[in-house]
């Protein structure tokens, strides 16, 4: 018996032992970053945020998750649980993560050890980053050591755990930054790695917050990782963390068009239209357009049958020549009309985020837009019922192919150039009807079944969960001390 199955044969024998229990030897599948197994699992967020999700995590998760038939967690961690000063860490949360994966590998789970923030670079909003990870400057350089020095910690401290059972994600969902930044940040990780254990398999989220392949890590040999929150409107609607979430309008699946969020003045020509109600407004229909931001000195125009009800200009200045506002332009109609046009004739752009129309004694129409650059707000017909239809171009925003396309498509090309692929998160928030979660989420998983791609849930207990999600529209189960959300957990395991 050689040294590193003599290694792995004993850690979990002593494991078994100091535990008093004895499990079956578990498989693994064989994992490399030229081929990711289809690993389906959920993200546990124990050391997610320091001060806040800061525990030693749940040994019944890892229980629940081998019972339902999942093979896969993803530890999204913050390095400051375990470090007091670089170079100088903790052993106790250290300890605490020796443990989850002790009781991954018991069960057959793989494990995913990510740094959700590293230093230099954090995603979350709370307590930036004093340095900067893709900075130039001699910064740039301290913090790229530091994180190098992290991964080379771990790659030690596990080295003779074999790739099949754990692998390393870097850092968490790098920002819209030049693929040679990111690049330079993981090379140096993926070398600290390597010399300490040079067959630990290494993954890489893609650029622009997970969403973008980067072919050119593929000379650093490791995989990468992707997202499935798209489209975000959905999957974080009214999600607290996320600015402007709350103005998100009610999800659908397929998600139907929505008039664009922004009317584009004459400094916009190529995007330049005007927003079009066709209808049967009669005299005393009060109009209500709520905005929300503008860009140099927009004008705003509001026509019925081509008369001018309302105009306005905004003024701005260099030094604030994007606004926030919180204005409600308000009018009435003083003849009955069948088309109602609002335009930035003059400027940049103005954006709203609702439109009322009520005509007496009918059913008030609430047109909400989509927060999303470069389309036309096109031409929309108000029936009797006060429900707006697009009556121009496409009806469906988003569905299944939509997301193909968009979302897994380029995916697929590194995964045939010889890199191996999986979703590191993905999930909706509880806010989003629970009917239209499900469909949404049955359409993700049937793509990447299609794909052949892994993925982990973000997360196994809380919002986006199958636990203890807080769902307002679910008949939960009790489950062991939990609520447990059955259609969702069926669904995942179908998928």
């Amino acid at each position: 018996m050689n040294r590193r199955k003599f290694l792995h044969s004993t850690t979990l024998a002593g494991a078994a032992l100091a535990t008093g229990q004895v499990h079956a030897a578990p498989k693994f599948a064989d994992a490399s970053w030229q081929s990711l197994p289809r690993w389906r699992g959920f993200n546990l967020l124990e050391k997610f945020i320091r001060g806040v999700h800061d525990a030693p995590f749940e040994e019944s998760d890892f229980d629940i998750i081998a019972e339902w038939g999942f093979n896969f967690v993803r530890l999204p961690c913050d390095y400051r649980i375990w470090t007091e000063a670089p170079g100088h860490y903790r052993e106790a949360p250290l300890k605490e993560i020796d443990r989850a994966i002790r009781l991954g590998r018991e069960r057959g789970i793989h494990v995913l050890l990510n740094l959700h923030r590293a230093p230099g670079y954090t995603v979350a909003k709370p307590q930036p980053e004093k340095l900067d990870l893709w900075a130039d400057d001699t910064g740039g350089e301290e913090a790229r050591r530091q994180f190098a020095a992290q991964w080379q910690m771990f790659a030690e401290r596990y080295r003779g755990i074999p790739s099949r059972e754990l692998s390393f994600n870097l850092v968490n969902e790098p920002p819209r930054i030049p693929a040679e930044k990111y690049i330079r940040a993981c090379a140096a990780a993926v070398e600290a790695i390597h010399r300490a254990d040079p067959d630990r398999l290494v993954l890489a989220d893609g650029l622009e917050y997970g969403h973008i392949p980067v072919p050119e890590l593929k000379a650093l040999r490791i995989g990468q990782c992707t997202r499935g929150y798209d489209p975000i409107q959905l999957s974080h609607y009214r999600a607290d963390w996320i600015k402007g979430s709350k103005n998100y309008p009610l999800p659908t699946w397929p998600m139907l068009t929505h008039p664009t969020a922004f009317l584009c003045g004459n400094l916009k020509k190529d995007l330049q239209s005007p927003l079009i109600l066709q209808g049967n407004f009669p005299a005393g229909t009060k109009l209500a357009l709520h905005l929300t931001r503008l860009s140099a000195s927009p004008h705003l125009v509001i026509k019925a049958d081509g008369q001018t009800l309302l105009q306005r200009s905004f003024a701005t200045t260099p030094e604030n020549h994007q606004p926030e506002v919180t204005d409600v332009l308000e009018t009435e109609l003083s003849a009955t009309a069948q088309e109602i046009s609002i335009a930035v004739e003059k400027g940049d752009w103005l954006k709203w985020q609702e439109l009322h129309i009520a005509p007496p004694a009918q059913p008030v129409t609430r047109l909400r837009s989509l927060d999303k650059w470069g389309g036309k707000p096109g031409t929309w017909v108000i029936g009797p019922d006060g429900v707006a239809q697009c009556a121009s171009g496409n009806k469906i925003e988003c569905d299944r192919d939509v997301l193909w396309n968009r979302s897994v498509e380029p995916w697929i090309k590194l995964r045939d150039s010889g890199v191996g692929v999986m979703v590191g998160e993905w999930g909706c928030h509880n806010r989003t009807p629970h009917p239209v979660a499900l469909a949404w989420m049955r359409d993700c998983l049937a793509n990447w079944q299609r794909a052949n791609f892994g993925w982990a849930l973000w997360n196994l207990r809380g919002s986006f969960g199958v636990l203890d999600s807080e769902r307002k529209d679910v008949a939960y189960e009790n489950f062991r001390g939990h609520k447990l959300d059955r259609q969702m957990l069926e669904l995942l395991r179908a998928g």
